[in-house]
């Protein structure tokens, strides 16, 4: 098979030639890693690969046999380091599986290497002073988003058809919309993350990926999800496979349009228009699309300050806890200073800011739970603007403080993490691109609660009355044809 080959498939079509007999899960890896070898010099989205020694049984599921990629932050693989992106903890090497890893294991994957992430995941740009930034393979002077920044632009530059990613407040969202990929924010308890947690950030943080195609999302999430033995909550199980609800049609949709973010910022003119496109698309399949005005039930002060209190009273926790760990100092020697200055703000936050930013949180699921009685779906930009030139996030970055910085992340995404503090699902599409820079630019469509099947059946509809997978970046492992071979 050669790389152009290989890359002319999604992760199911090649989970199909292994079933087949046609290839093998070995060559299948040895594809990839060449890949990886071919494109990671000019984007760096990978840490590190290591050797596998697992060896799925051929047809055993969807994905059986299909080379894979895990984010450095978020999911833990027994022998292998996990280091989050920060040089607080290097070293860190992972004693045991955690649930979601032993499911990857389940469900065939080849697991052969990390992407990267910003320090402590905490960034919706991947930047890391440990790694160097992650480019996006699109423009290698942009951001690919954060923070699975590395997921992404491994995956749009064809090294695999979809990787692990996590997101908090957009950061499986966001990365997809900067490199042109798909995807789908779960719903609140749909996947466990345990054992060694009950919930990350206080619910806000859930487990994903990020892909080429729809379907092979919705057949990593049917392998993922589900609770665990002591898990504190979970969602109900969807009524059949997300992977059958890809081709299912999704029927006549009321969808609510938000042009603008809350809190007045603005979407830039490039973004408007691809917008603007989207709404005549699903106007054209059927759909009812009108503008709402969507009132979170506090105002964006409010909103960005009880956030602030809860990520970085979570954020100061973690960094205690490695700093113990490995007997290092929590200083600039450890820690970027954004990530510090952070550190020091949820050292002073108190057990009663914090009580009462999880009052906000619940004022805001019981604000947009409204709206999804009223709409089947709203649809935002996924972000306000292209994707940023690289520093653009670090530029004054050291004389902020902890409430500052996550000021200045929330701007950067005013969208996205509403829907991290509902719970609710929401998906990136990459359906319209932006007509000056041929750009990729994401569409955010958000659900009710558990309703994961129906953005499916939406994103199925769109990715095929709009096919995105014929896009290629500049960086693309097909553009190597010979330079490497699984045959």
């Amino acid at each position: 098979m050669r790389s152009d080959e290989y890359v002319s498939f999604d992760a199911v079509g090649l989970a199909e030639l292994v079933a087949h007999g046609e290839v093998t899960p070995a060559e299948l890896e040895a594809a990839a890693r060449e890949a990886a070898q071919a494109v990671d010099p000019q984007i760096n989205a990978i840490v590190e690969t290591w050797p596998t020694d697992d060896e799925p049984t051929p047809g055993s599921t969807p994905l059986a046999g299909v080379p894979f990629l895990i984010k450095d932050i978020g999911v833990a693989m027994a022998g292998r380091r996990m280091e989050l992106g920060s040089r607080l903890a290097v070293g860190h090497v992972a004693g045991a599986d955690s649930s979601l890893m032993l499911r990857f294991r389940r469900a065939g994957l080849v697991t052969f290497g990390r992407t990267t992430t910003p320090e402590m995941g905490y960034s919706n740009t991947t930047e890391p002073v440990l790694y160097g930034a992650t480019r996006n393979p699109w423009d290698l002077e942009r951001s690919a988003g954060g923070s699975s920044g590395g997921a992404g632009a491994a995956v749009a530059a064809g090294v695999v058809p979809i990787a692990h990613a996590t997101d908090a407040a957009g950061s499986i969202r966001i990365p997809a919309a900067c490199n042109g990929l798909f995807g789908l924010k779960p719903t609140r308890g749909r996947v466990s993350v345990g054992p060694y947690v009950d919930e990350v950030f206080n619910g806000l943080a859930v487990q994903g990926s990020v892909s080429r195609t729809v379907r092979d999302s919705a057949a990593l999430l049917d392998q993922i999800r589900g609770p665990e033995p002591g898990d504190p909550y979970f969602a109900q199980e969807p009524s059949r496979p997300y992977a059958e609800e890809v081709t299912r049609h999704p029927g006549s949709l009321r969808i609510g349009v938000l042009t603008q973010a809350w809190g007045g910022h603005r979407t830039t003119a490039p973004v408007a228009d691809a917008l603007s496109r989207a709404v005549r698309l699903l106007e054209s399949l059927g759909h009812e699309v009108e503008e709402a005005k969507v009132d979170l039930g506090v105002d964006w002060e409010e909103f960005v300050l009880a956030g602030a209190h809860q990520w970085t009273a979570n954020l100061t926790a973690s960094v205690d806890e490695l700093a113990a760990a490995f007997g290092r100092p929590i200083d600039s020697t450890t820690l970027e200073p954004p990530i510090l200055a952070s550190y020091h703000y949820g050292q002073r936050v108190s057990g009663a800011q914090f009580v009462a930013a999880l009052a906000v949180r619940n004022r805001i699921s019981r604000s947009l739970g409204r709206y999804f009685a009223a709409y089947d779906m709203l649809l935002t930009p996924t972000l306000p603007e292209l994707p940023v030139p690289l520093g653009t996030h670090a530029e004054g970055a050291e004389a902020l403080e902890g409430l500052g910085w996550l000021r200045r992340l929330f701007d950067f995404s005013p969208f996205t993490v509403a829907f991290n503090v509902a719970g609710t699902p929401a998906m990136s599409v990459p359906v319209v691109t932006d007509a000056g820079t041929g750009l990729p630019v994401g569409m955010q469509f958000a659900a009710g609660y558990g309703l994961e099947s129906s953005l499916f059946r939406l994103a199925g509809q769109l990715e095929q009355a709009s096919p995105w997978s014929g896009r290629t970046p500049t960086v693309w492992a097909g553009n190597h044809p010979g330079r490497f071979s699984c045959a």
